[in-house]
Order: C-alpha cells, then structure tokens, then sequence
C-alpha cells in the first residue's frame, strides 16, 4: 500500500518507520526540506517533498500536523487525492476537526494514537512506538466499512490496540486523562511561582524529587499545544476544571476544619482509585 504521510515529528515519522518496515511504500511531506533530508538517510520514508502534490497516489494519508493546522493542511491535500483515498489524523481533538474535514473530504476518518515520548521531532522517532497503545479511530455515518477496515488493519499491523469511538465521547475522555492534566499542572507551577520569599523559592528546587518532577511535567511542555487543546476541546475541557476546582475546595473545607477523619476517608478513596489504574496502559508522552 502506499502511504502518505504529511508532517514528520514524532508521531508521523514513527508511523512512517514502522510501516515502511511492514512492505508499505511511504511518500513524506513536511515543510522543511532538512526533515525531509533526514527521513531519507535514517530511511523513514521512500521519497519526500515540501509538495502535498506528491500525496496524488497515495492510498491513505495521514496528516500529522499541529491541531490548528490540521484543517488548512487538509484543504491543500484534498485536491491532490485519489477519489478513493483513505485521509486521517492523529490529532488530539477530534469532533470539531472532522465536522471541519469531512466537507472536504469525505472519506475522512479521525485518529489519535494514544502514545508519545517526553521528546519532540523526527530526531526523536521510534519503531514500535504504537506497540500496545490504544489507538482510537473516529468513524461517522458518512464512513465506508471498506475504508474504515482497511484503516483497522493498518493499525493493527503496528501492535497497537484499535479502538472505535465516538467523536464526542472521545473528546470528552482524553479531557480527563490528557487536556486537564496540561493545565492543572500549570497551575500548579504558577502557584509555586507566586513564593514571594526567593529564599524559600530556592530551597523547594533544591528539595523537589520525582514527584514534583512528574507532576509538573506536562504543565512544562509545549505552549502551543495547550492552546490548541483549550481552544477545540474548550467544553468538556472546562467541565474538567470545573469539577477539579469543586475538588479542591472540598479538600480545602476539610483542611480548615481540621478534619482528619474526612481527610483520611478522601486520602482512602483515592488510593483504592490509583490502584485500579494499570500503569501499562500509560503512555510515556
């Protein structure tokens, strides 16, 4: 099968190695010509370009693209496809994007891998990188069975774990486990940077381990991406924060009562909680 794939970061140029490892033919489109470069020497891709007319043969093409450029790549692609091509994503946010798409396009079938590294760019691209990850595919009614088990199948073939869902339910569940985390971490490093003693500021440096460095992590990463997800995901994202903040209130009451008991119930709670998650199903992203 011959494979576009258009932006080579991560997530694209590790889809791409793992497939063109399968036998597939893998045609690369990124704006940098030096991406490009580098995906031939390290062999991601077959060919490549800056051109998204070099997708014009391509079976599938999948779009691995910042969210916010996402429909404006798909507007300059479409033209260029096969009437009977398969286009996707991998973005985070899927309802508003394929509701935008699918008058493009509508043979447009929404993906996200749910996978990643703390590292960015095709530097940082991995082979097995999918392997036992859920990897959610967003059919709607407009969705050819054929196309849509033949998206099935390529996902398959890369070890991950194929997933169907709703647009709506997807974007309403990685609010929790994805988009709130990015901002309560934020603002969790903002309230530690309001320490009007640089003092004491100096010394929580000096003492922070492993857990305020894993808190902290995804409120540290890319600005841009936490813009996007608040701007497409803005509903079910502030339903999130809402309830959050109605958490920390209560924690707050029973804090100022001196509730021990409540606080040891709540503490009780949220460890059975935990010990019902798998680590295993966590992503490294």
């Amino acid at each position: 099968m011959h494979i576009g794939i258009v932006g080579l970061g991560l997530i694209g140029a590790s889809l791409a190695l793992d497939w063109r490892q399968g036998g597939h033919r893998i045609t690369g489109v990124s704006r940098s010509a030096t991406t490009i470069a580098i995906a031939g020497e390290r062999g991601v891709i077959d060919r490549g370009g800056t051109e998204v007319s070099l997708l014009a043969t391509c079976d599938v093409v999948v779009l691995c693209v910042p969210l916010d450029r996402l429909v404006p790549v798909a507007a300059a692609v479409c033209p260029h496809l096969q009437p009977d091509a398969i286009l996707t994503d991998v973005g985070s946010v899927k309802a508003p994007l394929i509701q935008a798409i699918i008058p493009l396009w509508p043979g447009f079938i929404g993906g996200h891998p749910m996978a990643g590294t703390a590292e960015q760019g095709i530097q940082a691209a991995q082979s097995q990188l999918f392997r036992q990850r859920p990897y959610v595919l967003t059919p709607t009614a407009q969705t050819q069975p054929q196309q849509l088990a033949q998206l099935q199948t390529l996902v398959g073939e890369l070890g991950a774990q194929v997933l169907l869902c709703d647009p709506h339910a997807h974007d309403r569940a990685v609010a929790w486990i994805s988009h709130l985390p990015i901002w309560v971490s934020a603002a969790l490093l903002g309230a530690v940077a309001q320490e009007p003693d640089p003092a004491i500021a100096t010394l929580a440096q000096q003492l922070a381990s492993s857990g305020w460095r894993d808190t902290t992590r995804v409120g540290g990463g890319n600005p841009e991406l936490g813009v996007c997800l608040a701007h497409y995901n803005r509903e079910h994202l502030l339903r999130g924060l809402y309830q959050y903040r109605q958490e920390l209130n209560q924690v707050i009451t029973m804090i100022e009562q001196q509730d021990m008991a409540a606080l040891t119930a709540y503490l009780q709670a949220s460890q059975q909680a935990r010990t019902q998650l798998d680590d295993r199903n966590f992503t490294q992203g």
